[in-house]
């Protein structure tokens, strides 16, 4: 198996998309202790909350306080979520470095995520994404939904085409491909990515991968051999969407390093201060993990 790229980036959002979907609502202090200890792993990025409004998101409700809270350590990049301007005056003053934007490649799970159609949102996403520009900040974009949808099924290619372009124009730096519900496969991320790949390069691109079918890492295998080198991922595989029926955690940072540090790949990521980092959520959250190194560590 040939695969090109020594640097990988990995993207740690377990803060963010992985405590989103919890029921047991983790305390301020130990999401802040959590985050710095994942500051001094090597993680260069970390997702660490959502200014979506609390009534819709529950487990973020401190997102203020978290992002006030956290040790900010030199070449780690602390970026929330954040769906409109409302979302963006309060990221903006708990100072954080990064803005995310979010859509959805299918019509309807955008009206159920966002609650409003496709068109509505770009005018919203586009005066979030350049009031955060001008506010020096740099801009991710999300695009939910792209191997399918939980309502609609199949989701057409040239729909996320449509989505990317209309995100990169906006100004965002990069876009992250989510598969929500964790439906791809090999063949179907390397058709999707063969036509993305002619019209966007692969660094405006990143590869967000949900684990509902076990799928996770033989589609990190085939984005690889395409030549991606970003992914987003979720320590110990927290996380889940809760307007998605049926998606699961995010594929396992610590699986996913596992992998990439056994191909001879470069992350500059500390294997075993990231455990420890698993091990601490483990205990805060009251209840096993479910990553293959998780499971194996403990065994």
């Amino acid at each position: 198996m040939k695969i090109d790229p020594k640097k990988i980036t990995i993207k740690e959002v377990g803060p963010r998309d992985g405590l989103q979907n919890e029921s047991v609502f983790v305390p301020t202090p130990d999401k802040i202790a959590w985050i710095n200890q994942m500051s001094h792993t090597g993680l260069t990025y970390m997702e660490v909350t959502s200014f979506v409004h609390p009534k819709w998101i529950p487990a973020l409700a401190d997102a203020v306080e978290v992002v006030s809270g956290i040790e900010r350590v030199p070449g780690v990049t602390y970026a929330a979520l954040v769906p409109n301007a409302k979302g963006l005056e309060r990221a903006l003053t708990a100072q954080v470095d990064e803005v995310s934007v979010f859509m959805s490649a299918s019509e309807t799970h955008n009206l159920k995520n966002i609650n409003k159609t496709r068109e509505e949102t770009y005018p919203i996403l586009g005066e979030t994404t350049q009031a955060a520009l001008a506010a020096g900040k740099t801009v991710r974009g999300y695009v939910s939904t792209v191997f399918g949808c939980p309502y609609e099924g199949a989701v057409s290619v040239n729909d996320v085409i449509r989505v990317t372009e209309s995100l990169l124009e906006m100004g965002v730096s990069e876009v992250s491909l989510g598969d929500t519900i964790g439906v791809a496969q090999p063949r179907q991320v390397q058709e999707v990515l063969e036509v993305l790949l002619r019209r966007f390069p692969t660094d405006k691109l990143a590869m967000h991968f949900h684990d509902t079918r076990g799928m996770a890492m033989a589609n990190v295998l085939v984005s690889l051999e395409m030549g991606m080198t970003t992914f987003d991922s979720s320590l110990g595989g927290l996380g889940g969407c809760p307007y998605a029926p049926g998606a699961s955690g995010n594929i396992a940072t610590d699986d996913l390093l596992y992998m990439l540090h056994g191909l001879g790949m470069q992350t500059g990521i500390d294997a075993e201060k990231l455990q420890a980092a698993a091990l601490f959520i483990q205990e805060k959250m009251g209840r096993p993990l479910m990553s293959h190194s998780m499971q194996a560590c403990q065994a």
